[in-house]
């Protein structure tokens, strides 16, 4: 049976691999991004933003993300960093943070009418009063939310049996501790959807546990409405997904609390937090093609396999190949999932 080809947008990238600057330079470049030329628009240069600094505002940074504190609300930037097996890498992805926020709004939009959520806005035209020297670059990747005290648990759900779960099923047949029935193949449909919460980490590595040890950690009230919650969520989004030829093989929710009830936060069932898999090319008993990081995942495994490189910092840079492969399934992500055209 022929298989539909998927086609990855054609992009030359130019990146600075040793994340200390730009190699192509142009006027009015910001510190801190690095810059990519696409084939046929020789003038042209987009920025791949590695970080946001702004004179006066305290940045609170995570792996991703750049957060600032704007009194009753946040500003949520989505940079172009990623990270993987815990280190933040030194290369950034162009056009990753536009495609995790928009897509995030998406699914906040999606989600309305059944899960109340933090999002106010995306930052499109008009940018927060005071951040106007870095206008163009939070625009399109930014989020106005509502505070909330975030509940320190991520909220996983699984309907595939793939990564840290296939290991642990391969060793004692369940995953997070959940029994499983024998003889499921690496990529499965899971008989149900389960719920496995993990802990959340700013650095470093969640570590999953079990939905009692969750409970002590936010109390049985709010995790039993979390667990329920994050498994609807997560069949309403598969079955749309499926509907857009994607396999949505597990994901991971963040909530808050408000006075006025718990609030859906963070990102949503982007490339970053979720497993999206081509469902024209699924084939249970292998590794999957995947629109998420397990590319790059899966470049850095190979120098480790080789002694070149043992998962902690400093990171390796990525060769333009596989940054140029990494931007194009995050766009197609979104492209397939939204129905909607990405602007570069």
């Amino acid at each position: 049976m022929l298989r539909k080809k998927t086609r990855w947008p054609s992009r030359r990238i130019i990146l600075d691999t040793a994340g200390t600057g730009p190699l192509v330079s142009t006027a009015g470049s910001e510190p801190g991004s690095a810059k990519i030329i696409t084939e046929g628009e020789e003038a042209m240069a987009i920025e791949a933003l590695r970080q946001t600094e702004l004179a006066g505002w305290k940045v609170r940074r995570g792996k991703v993300r750049d957060i600032y504190d704007l009194g009753d609300e946040l500003l949520i930037v989505a940079t172009d960093r990623l990270s993987a097996f815990d280190c933040v890498l030194p290369s950034p992805i162009p056009h990753k943070g536009r495609v995790l926020t928009l897509l995030s709004r998406f699914w906040f939009h999606y989600f309305a009418d059944r899960c109340r959520h933090h999002l106010i806005a995306v930052v499109d035209r008009d940018v927060p009063q005071g951040f106007e020297p870095i206008a163009d670059q939070i625009r399109g990747r930014s989020m106005r939310c509502r505070k909330t005290e975030v509940v320190p648990i991520e909220c996983v759900a699984r309907g595939y049996l793939a990564g840290s779960g296939w290991k642990e099923y391969q060793q004692r047949g369940t995953v997070c501790g959940i029994q499983l029935p024998p003889g499921l193949r690496q990529c499965d449909p899971l008989p149900e959807p389960i719920f496995t919460p993990a802990t959340k980490a700013e650095t470093g590595h969640d570590e999953n546990i079990s939905f009692e040890e969750a409970c002590r950690i936010a109390g049985r009230e709010t995790m039993t409405e979390l667990r329920d919650k994050t498994l609807t969520l997560y069949r309403d989004a598969a079955r749309y997904a499926k509907g857009r030829g994607i396999v949505l093989a597990d994901t991971k929710f963040e909530f808050g609390r408000t006075p006025d009830g718990i609030l859906l936060i963070d990102e949503v069932l982007t490339p970053d937090s979720s497993r999206f898999w081509p469902a024209d090319r699924y084939e249970p008993g292998r590794d999957q093609e995947s629109y998420d990081k397990q590319f790059v995942r899966n470049y850095l495994q190979a120098l480790c396999d080789r002694g070149e490189w043992d998962k902690t910092d400093p990171a390796p840079s990525l060769p333009q190949d596989v940054i140029q492969a990494t931007s194009g399934r995050y766009i197609e992500a979104y492209e397939r999932i939204t129905g909607e055209h990405f602007e570069t």
